[in-house]
């Protein structure tokens, strides 16, 4: 059986958890091949929000299986309070969740590096130590989930890589080291309480496809932020695209029959780095405060813009995207007038088309005709331009606001 890839189109926040969580009830196994605790998908259930960090949407249905594929690099200490919190509100997590035994760790050091470079060369990382624990693993110096378990080797192991991320801590940011026996402590604390979830994941989903297990990856960040194809420097640290699950899990690109695209209505960005279509008037603030766009991860206010359609026309191309999914259509209501991105100018300014908004809340609306026209010509001419269809609305926050359409 195929598998369905999930992702965000743009610089991340496009309620890609919510929809996983929604098509995760009829599927077996929930992948995530990418990224760290830098990524949030807030899910709102039975009113009681939830936020997950790490583990894949999936987790909140009990007969889906979830995975932490190999291209995640782990803060253990975020895991396992994650795991913690989400088992204090009954979610059992016994022979339904596993990590790759080949994920590289995040450390204290790879945390104080990426507070200290940021402050000085203002990326707006997380600054959760993510892009230094990209760099350790490219660099083949990481230390892997798999290392926690070797008792002779790992206080070796971390000593080193502590003594070199001290040294730059010292000479290039003239900020204090780190122990490396307190790390190490840390880690042989946490390696009982993980041992029961790491495996072969690879392998893992090598006999789930074979088997025809319903398989989902869920990509964290989104698209415009890849590491290769976004807009650089300004990007996170891991393959955010398509070409990421492949490296990410293992798992072969042409077992993949369906990538769902994720888009909100508008566009959002949190940090620094070129946004074209940026607002900075009343419509910003209107999409700031109605669509509560404040990071789950970090709490920042978000950037708020218009749709830029001429930026997603390569981004749909670049994921074989096959279907398109249309978030928070519902924090546009009340806006007289909508601004799309068509094209740009010779000196990079937007090109617009303009749309007439509409007045009416939708957030009961449960199928595209019951839409008001203004907002089917909307989403007809996103379809239109990006050639690619809209299957999912989702017009509202709640899990059950989002309907096929």
């Amino acid at each position: 059986m195929s598998a369905t890839l999930i992702l965000g189109l743009q610089w991340g926040d496009e309620g890609k958890g919510k929809i996983v969580d929604a098509l995760s009830k009829d599927a077996d196994i929930v992948c995530r091949f990418q990224g760290g605790h830098n990524a949030g998908h807030t899910l709102k259930v039975n009113n009681e929000k939830k936020v997950l960090h790490l583990i894949p949407s999936g987790i909140l249905h009990p007969k889906t299986v979830c995975i932490i594929g190999n291209g995640v690099v782990l803060s253990l200490g975020s895991l396992l309070k994650e795991i913690a919190n989400l088992q204090e509100a009954g979610i059992k997590f016994t022979d339904r969740f596993y990590i790759s035994k080949n994920c590289s760790l995040i450390l204290d050091s790879h945390v104080a590096i990426d507070l200290a470079r940021d402050k000085q060369e203002g990326i707006g990382t997380t600054g959760r130590g993510i892009g230094p624990a990209y760099e350790d693993k490219v660099a083949r110096r990481s230390i892997r989930l798999e290392d926690i378990f070797e008792l002779s080797t790992l206080p070796s192991k971390v000593e080193k890589l502590v003594n070199y991320h001290n040294t730059v801590l010292q000479e290039v940011y003239k900020v204090n080291p780190l122990n490396a026996e307190n790390i190490t402590k840390e880690l042989l604390q946490q390696k009982d309480l993980l041992e029961p979830f790491v495996t072969d994941v690879t392998e893992f989903l090598k006999e789930s496809h074979i088997q025809g297990k319903r398989i989902i990856f869920e990509g964290a960040q989104g698209s415009m932020l890849d590491i290769d194809h976004g807009s650089y420097p300004y990007v996170t640290s891991s393959s955010t695209t398509a070409g990421g699950v492949v490296a990410g899990s293992g798992f072969g690109a042409q077992h993949i029959s369906r990538t769902i695209g994720i888009i909100k209505a508008y566009c959002t960005r949190v940090g620094s780095g070129p946004f074209p279509t940026e607002l900075f008037d009343d419509a910003g603030e209107h999409l700031a405060k109605v669509g509560n766009e404040f990071g789950s991860t970090t709490g920042r206010k978000r950037r708020c813009g218009w749709l830029d359609l001429k930026a997603l026309e390569q981004i749909v191309f670049t994921n074989s995207v096959t279907e398109l999914c249309i978030t928070k259509l519902d924090v546009l209501t009340g806006l007289k007038t909508l601004d799309v991105c068509v094209d740009y100018s010779n000196d990079n300014q937007p090109i617009y088309k303009s749309f007439t908004g509409w007045q009416q809340n939708i957030e009961s609306c449960k199928a595209f005709s019951e839409l008001p026209k203004t907002a089917q010509d909307y989403l007809s001419f996103i379809e239109e331009f990006l050639g690619i269809p809209i299957k999912i609305i989702s017009v509202g926050p709640e899990r059950e606001s989002a309907f096929l359409n």
